[in-house]
């Protein structure tokens, strides 16, 4: 029997559509070259970082990229056999740094962030994973005076937005977070930053629920859509899924899908890298964000994870794990207590578009593709609420909130 949706992509982003859809009554089909929760789904930091409203393309990064671009293990890194081929995005990307740029997809991401965070509890809560939300904040920590001072401008623009937040001195920070090395002489609290207990048993528990609601899931990769007036074909190899709508929310893989459409969106792979640690390994109790270094430490239900940083390596590069070793070494040293034994490494794919925006709405081709992918470190913290928006489109409702931000066909 044909499916009323087939959702290309098994991660969080793709599950909850998924799970939304099924919410309206549809019958849907979930494919993805792998299965449930393995790609960026996996191995993410674990927040809800409803407070992330400024986008990664901004004049600040700029003045920072030269100084850590210089540093192969810092960051931000561009292996060098990958240079010549992300050359447009950077330019793109560029672009996108301007003032005027920023402000536009500042508004836009606050108003996805709102939205996701409106949705998120009641998502939970009908997917059975509300035991799985914590909420213990994120603290943000400084090397001096000055580099709080340098920060502030970015908190006057959270400030606007309604978003809480408080700097601390040395001895505050210490009774929030015990252990930090003296080094860090300021720090900024927000109490609304959110967690799961772990992305990657939270991401499988969605794909149980989804099951046990009807739906199906298949491992295939699709490669090709073919979309006419009655319905979309999805190809995979000799063998093809039919269904009135298709999404695509493949992660970093999406363009290459959407590009069979006649989309060409300038999706690039942002490489994450991180250790997971055993739970003993520190007494954590609020994840902590080292900014100028470019990477957080976290807790999780499966232990302590050491991650983040920026290597623009695209899908093809063999991993470079001199990236997580860089960071960890650099944890020792920030939080003097933190036993590196026992750690587990681990390498994905986050899904970035140049303007930090993902790309939400129908195809040019057909209004029966719908594009939900992009959302660069943002995919947990954003998936409830573009669940909601991709169930809107595809059931005809008006969206929730003004999509023209986050056109596929604004580059």
């Amino acid at each position: 029997m044909m499916s009323d949706v087939i959702v290309i992509g098994a991660g969080v982003v793709g599950l909850s559509a998924a799970l939304a859809l099924q919410a309206r009554g549809l019958k849907v089909t979930v494919v993805d070259r792998e299965g449930p929760a393995a790609g960026a789904s996996a191995g993410n930091a674990g927040a809800f970082a409803f407070t992330d409203i400024l986008p990664l393309a901004s004049p600040g990064i700029l003045k920072k990229a030269p100084k850590w671009l210089l540093d192969p293990l810092g960051p931000l890194s561009v292996p060098p056999a990958y240079a010549l081929k992300i050359a447009p995005w950077m330019f793109r990307f560029w672009r996108a740094c301007s003032p005027a740029r920023v402000a536009q997809s500042t508004t836009a991401q606050t108003a996805l962030m709102d939205l996701s965070k409106a949705e998120l509890e009641p998502f939970l809560a009908a997917t059975g994973t509300s035991d799985m939300l914590e909420k213990k904040g994120n603290l943000q920590v400084y090397e001096s005076e000055a580099e709080l001072n340098a920060s502030l401008p970015g908190w006057q623009a959270r400030a606007e937005h309604g978003i809480e937040f408080r700097h601390l001195r040395a001895g505050e920070m210490a009774e929030l977070q015990p252990g930090l090395s003296p080094r860090f002489t300021h720090g900024t609290f927000t109490p609304g930053w959110y967690s799961i207990s772990d992305p990657k048993l939270y991401t499988l528990a969605l794909a149980e629920r989804f099951r046990a609601n009807g739906g199906r899931i298949e491992t295939a990769e699709i490669t090709a859509l073919n979309a006419g007036p009655e319905g979309v074909e999805a190809v995979a190899g000799i063998r093809s899924l039919r269904a009135a709508h298709a999404v695509i929310c493949a992660g970093a893989f999406s363009h290459r899908i959407a590009r069979s459409v006649g989309d060409r969106i300038p999706l690039e792979t942002e490489r994450g890298y991180n250790t997971t640690l055993p739970q003993n390994a520190f007494d954590l109790r609020t994840q902590v964000t080292f900014g100028g270094h470019g990477f957080v430490i976290s807790r999780l239900s499966t232990g302590i994870r050491v991650g983040g940083a920026v290597e623009l390596g695209g899908l093809n590069l063999p991993p470079n794990y001199k990236r997580s070793e860089a960071m960890l070494k650099k944890a020792r040293a920030f939080l003097p207590g933190l036993n590196p034994e026992g750690g587990v490494q681990w390498m994905g794919f986050r899904p970035s578009l140049p303007d930090s925006l993902p790309a939400i709405g129908r195809s040019k081709a057909s209004p029966r593709v719908i594009h939900a992918f992009g959302h660069g470190h943002l995919g947990l913290t954003q998936s409830a609420g573009t669940a909601r928006l991709v169930a809107d489109l595809v059931t005809g409702t008006a969206p929730a909130i003004d999509l023209t931000p986050f056109s596929p066909q604004r580059f």
